[in-house]
Parts: C-alpha cells; sequence; structure tokens
C-alpha cells in the first residue's frame, strides 16, 4: 500500500522493529549526530527522539525523526519496493528519458500501460490539508522553535539538513514545471536562511532564469518531513521534463494530493509536517559555512542566495525530520548505494554494454564509479569512459572511473584490483582530462569548481591496442569442479566448499 504521508511510513517501520522511540533528553546540538553514527555503522533503526532539549534544558514542542533512510531496505520500502526490486525504478525512468520508438505493434502496446500510469500520476489539488491547521506568519515566526540540528563541532549556525526545497520556473515549458531539491540551509535569523543550491541543480536553475527573465525575488516552499515517495523523487535522476511530484505518484502508485501555499503561488504535499513559505532573495547573498560535509571534511565558505520566510505552517503536532552529513557511512550514502541500481539501467539504455556500474559508498559516493562492460573493439573502455561522465548529470563530478571486462565482478574490491594491476598498462590505459566541473567542496581539486579527471582501462587490451599476445586466464575443468562438489561433505574439511569458479570465468 502506498504510503500517503511520513507517519504511514513511521508506522510500517515501527511494526517491523526498523523504528525506536527514545524518551531520554537528547539534545540537537551534536549530540543526535553521535548517535547516528552509531546507527548507521550498523545498520541499525530510525529514530523518534521523543524529548528533545535545548541547551537550557527546554523542551522542544515537537519530536525529531532521524536515520531514517539509514539502510538500503527503507529506502527501497520508501519507493514501495524491496531492495531486489530497485533496478525497475531505474528501468521506468529509462523509458521516460528517452523513450525509443517501438518495434512494432506488439511493442507499442506494451508501452501503453506505462504510459497511461505516468499521464494519470498527475497530482491532484485539496482545499485544506494537514500541513497547514497551524499558520504562523509575521512576529510569530521563529525559527528557534524548530528543533534543528547543529551537527559537527565549529558550525557557525544550526543547519536545516532534508528540507524538501520546491520551485517553478519562470515560463510555461515542462522544464519550468515543479522541482523538488534537498538543498542544505544554514539559519540566519528567525525568519532568514541561506539556500545552498549548486548551479547545476534544478532549483538554481530554475533561480538563474526567474532572475534573468523578472528580476526579482523568486517564490519557495520548503518541506519538512512529507511522504517518503515525494522525499526520494527528489533525489531520483528524474527527466527534467517530468516533475519530482508526478514521478513520486508513479513511486507510490497513488498520486500526490498538493494544496495551495498561504503566501506564495506554489503547492506543497498535504499531509507535509512543516512547510516554510517564502521567496529567495534576488539582490542577496550570504556567507555558507563552513559545515562538516559528505567529504568527511568542512566545506569551504562559499556565498549563496539568501531566503525569507513569509509563513510556516504545520500539522498540530508535528514531526521534525534530520539528518547529517559526514565521512561516510552517512545517509547521503546509504541513498547513493541505493539508488545505484536504478543508474544501471539509465547508462544500459545509452550505452547497452554496460553489465554493471558500481559507486563504492565508501568513495563518497560518487567520486569512484567501476564499470564493467562487453568488450567489442579497440578503443571501447575509452568512449564508455567518456560517456559515463557526460550523459548523467549526477555524474559530472566523478573524479575516477575504472572500466573493467564482463568477467570482472565490478562490485568487489577484489576482483577489480586483480584486473588492474594484470591488464592495465599505466601509460597506455590511463586517460586524463583536465579543467573538467568539480563539486565546489572538493578542495583537492586546484581551482574551485574545476579539476582533473581519470580514467582506467582495466580491460583485456584486443586488436591494435596491444602488439603482444594477451595471455590465457586460468580456469579449472569444469568437470573436477563438479566431482569435488560431490565429494565435498565427504572430505570432513571446514568452509562451505563452494567453488570460487564464476560462470565463464
Amino acid at each position: 500500500m502506498p504510503f500517503a504521508s511520513l507517519r504511514d511510513f513511521m508506522d510500517r517501520l515501527e511494526k517491523e522493529g526498523r523504528l525506536v522511540r527514545v524518551s531520554e533528553p537528547v539534545s540537537p546540538v551534536l549530540e543526535m549526530t553521535e548517535i547516528q553514527t552509531r546507527l548507521l555503522a550498523e545498520e541499525g533503526p530510525a529514530v523518534l527522539f521523543e524529548n528533545v532539549v535545548d541547551e537550557t534544558g527546554r523542551k522542544y514542542d515537537m519530536p525529531v525523526l532521524v536515520n531514517l533512510f539509514g539502510t538500503v531496505e527503507r529506502v527501497a520500502w520508501g519507493m514501495d519496493r524491496e531492495p531486489n526490486q530497485l533496478r525497475e525504478v531505474g528501468e521506468t525512468l529509462a523509458f521516460l528519458k528517452q523513450p525509443e520508438p517501438p518495434g512494432g505493434f506488439k511493442d507499442a502496446l506494451k508501452m501503453l500501460p506505462l504510459v497511461k500510469t505516468v499521464l494519470s500520476m498527475k497530482p491532484k489539488t485539496v482545499r485544506s490539508a494537514p500541513c497547514q491547521e497551524v499558520i504562523l506568519e509575521g512576529d510569530d515566526i521563529d525559527l528557534a522553535k524548530l528543533p534543528i540540528q547543529t551537527c559537527w563541532p565549529g558550525e557557525p549556525a544550526p543547519l536545516i539538513t532534508w528540507p524538501l526545497v520546491v520551485t517553478r520556473g519562470p515560463g510555461q515549458g515542462k522544464t519550468d514545471n515543479f522541482n523538488l531539491g534537498i538543498y542544505r540551509m544554514q539559519v540566519l535569523g528567525k525568519n532568514r536562511c541561506i539556500m545552498r543550491w549548486l548551479k547545476h541543480r534544478g532549483g538554481a536553475q530554475h533561480f538563474a532564469r526567474w532572475v534573468k527573465e523578472k528580476n526579482e525575488p523568486m517564490p519557495v516552499a520548503i518541506v519538512l518531513g512529507a511522504d517518503p515517495g515525494t522525499i526520494l523523487a527528489a533525489v531520483t535522476p528524474v527527466p527534467d521534463t517530468l516533475s519530482e511530484y508526478q514521478f513520486a505518484g508513479l513511486l507510490r502508485g497513488k498520486k500526490v494530493e498538493l494544496v495551495d501555499c498561504k503566501t506564495v503561488p506554489l503547492k506543497v504535499p498535504s499531509e507535509a509536517e512543516i512547510v516554510l513559505e517564502g521567496y529567495v532573495r534576488h539582490d542577496e547573498e550570504a556567507a555558507e559555512g563552513p559545515y562538516g560535509d559528505h567529504t568527511g571534511y568542512y566545506n569551504s565558505v562559499e556565498e549563496f542566495p539568501v531566503f525569507e520566510i513569509t509563513a510556516v505552517t504545520m500539522r498540530k503536532k508535528p514531526i521534525f525530520l534530520s539528518t547529517f552529513t559526514g565521512r561516510p557511512p552517512d545517509e547521503p550514502s546509504v541513498l547513493g548505494e541505493a539508488l545505484n541500481d536504478v543508474f544501471v539501467p539509465l547508462l544500459q539504455q545509452q550505452f547497452p554494454e554496460i553489465v554493471d556500474f558500481w559507486l563504492p559508498p565508501e568513495a563518497c559516493s560518487y567520486r569512484v564509479a567501476v564499470v564493467s562492460i562487453k568488450k567489442a573493439y579497440p578503443g571501447h573502455a575509452k568512449r564508455v569512459l567518456m560517456g559515463c561522465w557526460s550523459f548523467l548529470r549526477q555524474f559530472m563530478y566523478t573524479k575516477f572511473i575504472i572500466v573493467v571486462d564482463d568477467d570482472i565482478d565490478c562490485r568487489d574490491w577484489k576482483d577489480v584490483w586483480w584486473a588492474v594491476s594484470t591488464r592495465m598498462d599505466p601509460v597506455r590505459d590511463t586517460m586524463m582530462v583536465e579543467n573538467t566541473p568539480i563539486d565546489y567542496l572538493d578542495f583537492a581539486s586546484p581551482e574551485s569548481g574545476l579539476g582533473g579527471k581519470i580514467g582506467f582501462d582495466a580491460t583485456n587490451k584486443m586488436g591494435n591496442e596491444t602488439h603482444r599476445e594477451w595471455g590465457e586466464k586460468i580456469r579449472m575443468d569444469q568437470d573436477v569442479v563438479d566431482k569435488v562438489s560431490d565429494m565435498w561433505d565427504k572430505l570432513g574439511l571446514p568452509g562451505s566448499g563452494n567453488p570460487i569458479w564464476k560462470d565463464g570465468a
């Protein structure tokens, strides 16, 4: 059944033993981060802190939910799926992103149900909503009343870490439709925050076009706590021409219900917990940071636009959703691990020779990638290298890519490094590219936002890629493998006795 709200999802998690309530007093200043790091390291449950207190011991009026997507299982459940079904989400996205003409009448008929479902998932608007049971405006707005987390020592101010940022562009085209993104927000005062969005992200692109065409503040709504399908749609590589609200409906199997905001011309999920309405100023920026980031370091200070709040709406007894970012494992790295399987069909649609694709979570989710391919011709690996960097926006910041053959398990470092050490010449099989887009948070790059990339061709060499006779890989005779497997239990030896040889290896 689709989860209509965050609370529906929490009920499921609690019934399955994946959510724990904590009644002990806990501070949002550093203490929550330390607790979450220990939970994430052992794939622990989501936690609802019911007794959140400030530095004076005063209890906040609302509980805080953390570690919601701390395991791949919970990410999959949030998409109304099991972990082994995540690739199906990518297959749907591949169809939506670049559908190929059907091969015939039968193929066309197969596509019709998905097309019909996508069209039927446009969100619907309702007149009243739980997220507007309480409405605060003017002097009643005070972000200090929210239990906003301070994640790491030395940070300049509390940081809203799970804001679902709702924007629309200035035009009527599909690229100006509703966009949902997660962009952290530093608190500046009672009704002001910094909107940290990178230039290539959807919200920032809406803002750039808005300022160019209208030269005035842009209306924005911040959703703090929504149904899991809507939250996860915001971090999924949805095509630019499709609204995340519509894709969330597709994930849920049910339309998202929206309500008109009170002070800005936007719509937000009716079942949300808390909504901050306001405008991103076109004429004011503020220095953001330094904050602990997914790299495991504090980021450098950069200027970003200011968001001014015109209204706060919420449920009567809201739940505040929070998280932290830091060196993996953190919640974003778990999301990246889960979304890895979503990316594979998207890449395979453009490059059918790709067998598998892996983003090692310990490498900050996307900075290193390993790709296995069915190699067909000389130079094939380098074509795939360039394609991975350019095809999806998510990988424009990937610094290292290793390409291996399809007999290598690209998710097994032992297999990958064997391929690197036996199939690569460091000079011939390394491709370096200078002055490419790099995450400005990556201070290892020589210039902020601009740096190098490197690709490793760890495939078997063929044709004019080599002038030497290529080696033959060792493999035991299959009849001996089968015979030893049959007799293993009689040998009285320790271990499972499973053969190490892979099919075709």
